[in-house]
């Protein structure tokens, strides 16, 4: 087998890794998220002892790149699909804290009817999935138009954030005291969690573009200052 192909045969091992630690990853967000709804503390225990799972799963896929950059001397495309990889699996390793952070926090919901604000979460959820999922495949595919489709449903989410926290707001200032208004406190710390989820999506869309176009989004930005 020629070095290239060799070389190739291990790249597409690699994407196959990180697809399926996307799927890992989307699991616990969508686990996480359920615990919380469904107050499944067996479940939210099950998604933080997963967590280990998803952290040797980087640390593999961690390995595999490092072989390919020291062994296989890529040119330069190749350089920047293994590079982005290592730079990718660390936002994926912290989805996955967050969701681990999630069902953590939805024990202390245990016992008590959800307040109407909670019903955004489920949105914020789907929407934080699907970035991830979509990030993931616009890597693979190393197609920028879905990266940066996926980059701009930020705004989505950004959104629901904002009615989560202005819910919290009113009811605040409707004299809500006790239970409810620490449970508002909790969901809004769940909302934020969902939106850094986001964030991090974005930033493995934003590998992409370093990968297809050769530039990353910070680079421009100190080009533009």
């Amino acid at each position: 087998m020629t070095t290239r192909s060799n070389f190739d045969r291990q790249l597409e091992a690699l994407h196959l890794d990180l697809v399926q630690m996307g799927g890992m990853v989307q699991k616990a967000i969508e686990e996480g998220i359920r615990a919380l709804m469904e107050r499944d503390g067996d479940l939210a225990e099950r998604v933080v002892a997963g967590d280990k799972a998803i952290d040797d799963m980087e640390q593999q896929i961690e390995r595999t790149c490092l072989r390919l950059l020291m062994r296989q001397q890529p040119v330069a495309r190749d350089f920047r699909s293994v590079f982005a990889a290592l730079k990718m699996i660390t936002d994926l390793e912290r989805i996955a804290d967050q969701a681990a952070d999630i069902a953590n926090l939805s024990h202390r919901f245990t016992g008590q009817e959800l307040i109407g604000m909670v019903g955004h979460i489920p949105a914020m959820e789907r929407v934080a999935r699907e970035m991830v999922e979509s990030s993931i495949s616009a890597f693979v595919r190393q197609d920028l138009a879905a990266a940066q489709a996926t980059i701009r449903r930020d705004d989505e989410m950004d959104a629901l954030f904002g009615r989560v926290k202005d819910e919290l707001i009113e009811l605040l200032r409707s004299g809500a005291a006790g239970e409810a208004a620490d449970q508002a406190i909790d969901v809004l710390m769940v909302a934020k969690y969902m939106e850094r989820i986001g964030d991090h999506a974005v930033n493995v869309c934003e590998w992409v573009e370093y990968l297809v176009i050769g530039v990353h989004q910070s680079e421009e930005l100190n080009e533009e200052r």
